[in-house]
């Protein structure tokens, strides 16, 4: 059996927002071409941690490793060379929404490539081909759905081909078809780009669809309860918090993805 090397490794990382400390003691790794989910109830830490993980907030203590590489000792060119390999899909989609899809996505190839505009215009087309927005170039955002605007961020997110993809609530404010032709989409992007994915969400039908490893975070003890493969940790965790969570109370531990 083939084990996967370490993408991301967080070793006894404290967060906190001055004195008041929202998790301690957090130890997990990410294996190369995991899809890794963050998840955990209401105020516990997962896009904080998250936050942490991008380069936006420095953690109070410990540390984050990409590859053999400490994040947080790094010169900030050593950070910027990092985050240059990863993509983000906001919450919110975040994006802007007096340009275009194609200006939108062409931002990214603009600010760090110097490939000139005909190459940049086939990538943007390629990218949105990717999502299933074919010949929506020169749509701008408010003219699409929600999940179409996730569609268009997320063909943003990989325009530079990232080795790490991150995603926050990916699937908030979606319908149940649009969030499962969602969870399709991340399940191709991964197996194209061959990145290393990471997720924030509270969607059990999406843990269950698409995660292959898992931290859970407890807001209540202010640690991790357990990390491993969602449908593992319902079968044999147990600890009562973290099942809660994977049954919504039912205690029934029979996956369901719908």
């Amino acid at each position: 059996m083939t084990i996967s090397a370490p993408a991301i490794t967080v070793k006894a990382l404290t967060m906190a927002y001055g004195s008041f400390v929202l998790q301690r003691d957090l130890n997990f790794t990410i294996a190369q071409g995991d899809i890794f989910v963050i998840m955990g109830g209401n105020g516990c830490g997962k896009s904080t941690l998250l936050r942490h993980m991008l380069g936006l907030k420095p953690p109070a203590s410990g540390s984050i490793w990409y590859g053999e590489e400490n994040f947080w000792e790094l010169p900030d060119d050593g950070q910027a060379r990092i985050l240059r390999k990863t993509g983000i899909l906001y919450q919110t989609g975040a994006l802007w929404s007096s340009m275009t899809l194609a200006e939108n996505i062409a931002l990214p190839l603009l600010h760090y490539t110097d490939l000139p505009p005909a190459i940049i215009r086939e990538l943007v087309s390629f990218k949105l081909s990717l999502v299933g927005l074919a010949g929506f170039e020169e749509f701008y955002p408010a003219e699409l759905s929600g999940g179409m605007r996730k569609r268009a961020s997320l063909a943003r997110a990989i325009a530079l081909d990232p080795d790490f993809l991150f995603f926050d609530e990916p699937s908030a404010g979606l319908d149940p078809i649009s969030a499962r032709i969602l969870d399709e989409l991340i399940l191709e992007l991964r197996e194209s780009l061959g990145a290393t994915l990471i997720i924030v969400t509270h969607e059990l039908a999406s843990i269950y669809a698409i995660a292959t490893n898992s931290v859970f975070l407890d807001a209540n003890s202010k640690t991790m309860l357990a990390t491993g493969n969602p449908k593992t940790l319902l079968r044999e965790c147990t600890n009562a918090t973290v099942v809660n969570f994977l049954t919504r109370g039912t205690g029934n531990r029979e996956v369901r993805t719908v």
